[in-house]
């Protein structure tokens, strides 16, 4: 899996300071994307060992409150093997900081046991994480006074309620 950038401190996407990782390469490539440097799956570099250090260092100080997974698509199956072992990674070192993947694949119909992104990598990777922004991007949807996305299609789900439940729930619902 390559990664086009990384973003230490950032406060955009998602709840606090965070590390923000970009993977590489999405097929979805909606109009008005905010990255569409991240579609190539060949752009950025390779997520070596070095890197991932980097990643992990990045999240030791208790100001830092977790990861944010985007890109790109980190549920595009090529990148699911490498989003997997930094969330695997990032969970043993630090259990108590929060995960957050954005995907433009959706949850009950793509990422599901027979869904088009599905692999053996995703029960494991929607286990490791706290919220879940799915859906594509929509330009005709786009509204900036939406915490934490950026089309009203979007979603921001509760994985550990959703898995818990079996039925999707939603966070930050008053946002």
């Amino acid at each position: 899996m390559n990664i086009c950038a990384v973003k230490y401190l950032d406060i955009a996407n998602g709840p606090g300071c965070r590390t923000c990782v970009f993977v590489s390469g999405c097929r979805n490539r909606c109009p008005g994307c905010f990255q569409p440097e991240t579609w190539d799956f060949s752009a950025g570099e390779p997520c070596t060992e070095e890197y991932m250090n980097r990643i992990l260092d990045s999240l030791e100080p208790d100001y830092v409150a977790g990861i944010t997974i985007l890109g790109g698509d980190p549920m595009e199956e090529e990148n699911q093997p490498g989003v997997f072992e930094i969330l695997d990674r990032v969970k043993n070192k630090y259990p108590k900081k929060n995960v957050w993947i954005y995907t433009g694949y959706i949850l009950d119909r793509d990422l599901k046991s027979g869904g088009r992104k599905y692999t053996e990598y995703t029960d494991r990777i929607l286990k490791l994480t706290d919220v879940l922004v799915d859906g594509p991007f929509v330009l005709d949807l786009k509204d900036i006074t939406l915490k934490f996305r950026g089309s009203s299609n979007q979603r921001l789900i509760d994985m550990k309620k959703t898995l818990e439940t079996g039925e999707i729930v939603l966070t930050f619902t008053d946002m």
